[in-house]
C-alpha cells in the first residue's frame, strides 16, 4: 500500500512539474496575434470554401493582413462588398472581381444518356468513376451521385430527379468548390452575365457522342458559323464559348437557331438583357453614361 501511495505522489509531482514547464514556455514563447486578423475574418462569409487559395477564412485573413502582396479581393463568395471592407481594413486597393456562378456542362439526364451497366456501389461520383469511368455511355458526363451538391458550402446545389445537379443562382457564390470535387470536370464557373452556355462536356466525335447521348454537342460548328462575332470555336469536338466576347458584342443569340441537338442554350434571364441592348442600339440618341438603366455601360 505504501509503495502505491509513493508512486501516486511521484506521478503527481512529475505532472505538476511538466505543467509548470509548459505554462512557462507558453508565456515565454507566445506569439501575439494581430487583432486586425480576427476583424477581417469576421467580415468574411465563413464558407471555408478555399476559393481564395488559402485553407479557410482564417488563413486568408492572416495572409491579407500580414502579407502586403495578398490582395483584398480574393474572397469569391463575398464579391465586391466584402472586397471593399477588407480593402478598407487593410488599407489596400480592391480591384473589381467579375461575379460568377456554377454551370453544369451536361444535359445527359437519365432519359437522354445511355448506360453501359447498372452501378450498385457506393453512391459517390469518385467511386463510380473508378469502375470503367462510370456507368454512363458518355465518359465525360455527370455521374449523378451529387458530390458537387454535398460539397457546396452555401446550399446552392441540389440533385434533380433527372440525375443532374440543379444550381440555385440566388444562392450560388461562384466559390468553385463544386468544380474541384467533380471527377468528370462537369462543373465550371462562368460569368453571371454569360448569354449562352454549352450544356455538354463530351470530347467524342459527333457520331459517337450522339450514340450515347441524344443531347450531346456534335462538334459540327454550326453555332460558330452563325455567330457573327467569332465567340464560338470548336475544341476537341466540343463547342467552346468565349463569354467575354459574347457579353460585349452579342445583341442576338443567332448561335442557338440551328444547333441540331440544342446542346447550346440561352441562359435564364438573358433574353431580357439582349432585348435591352437591342433597344439601346436602336436609339440613335443613346450615349454612354452612368445613369442609363437600359444597358450595362
Amino acid at each position: 500500500m505504501n509503495i502505491a501511495i509513493l508512486v501516486l505522489i511521484v506521478m503527481t509531482l512529475v505532472g505538476l512539474a511538466f505543467g509548470l514547464v509548459l505554462a512557462y514556455a507558453n508565456k515565454k514563447f507566445a506569439v501575439e496575434v494581430n487583432p486586425l486578423i480576427h476583424i477581417v475574418e469576421d467580415a468574411l462569409p465563413k464558407g471555408q470554401c478555399g476559393a481564395c487559395g488559402y485553407a479557410g477564412c482564417m488563413a486568408y485573413a492572416e495572409a491579407v493582413v500580414v502579407n502586403p502582396d495578398v490582395p483584398p479581393n480574393l474572397c469569391v463568395p463575398g464579391k465586391a462588398p466584402v472586397a471593399k471592407i477588407v480593402g478598407e481594413l487593410t488599407g489596400k486597393a480592391a480591384p473589381e472581381v467579375e461575379p460568377r456562378v456554377a454551370h453544369v456542362k451536361c444535359a445527359g439526364s437519365i432519359d437522354k444518356a445511355s448506360k453501359v451497366y447498372e452501378y450498385k456501389g457506393i453512391q459517390d461520383c469518385f467511386a463510380a468513376s473508378l469502375m470503367q469511368g462510370g456507368q454512363k455511355g458518355c465518359k465525360y458526363g455527370c455521374l449523378g451521385f451529387g458530390n458537387c451538391a454535398k460539397a457546396c458550402p452555401f446550399g446552392a446545389l441540389s440533385m434533380g430527379e433527372n440525375g443532374l445537379p440543379i444550381v440555385d443562382l440566388k444562392k450560388c457564390t461562384g466559390c468553385g468548390k463544386c468544380e474541384t470535387v467533380c471527377p468528370k470536370n462537369v462543373m465550371e464557373m462562368v460569368p453571371v452575365g454569360a448569354y449562352v452556355n454549352v450544356n455538354c462536356n463530351s470530347k467524342d466525335k459527333g457520331a459517337q457522342a450522339r450514340k450515347v447521348c441524344t443531347v450531346s454537342c456534335l462538334g459540327c460548328g454550326i453555332c460558330g458559323k452563325n455567330c457573327p462575332h467569332g465567340a464560338i470555336k470548336i475544341e476537341n469536338n466540343l463547342a467552346v464559348v468565349d463569354t467575354h466576347i459574347c457579353q460585349e458584342k452579342c445583341t442576338e443569340a443567332t448561335c442557338l437557331a440551328k444547333c441540331p441537338t440544342k446542346a447550346i442554350q440561352e441562359r435564364i434571364g438573358v433574353a431580357a438583357i439582349i432585348a435591352s441592348k437591342q433597344e439601346v442600339a436602336a436609339n440613335s440618341s443613346c450615349s454612354s453614361c452612368d445613369s442609363c438603366e437600359k444597358c450595362d455601360n
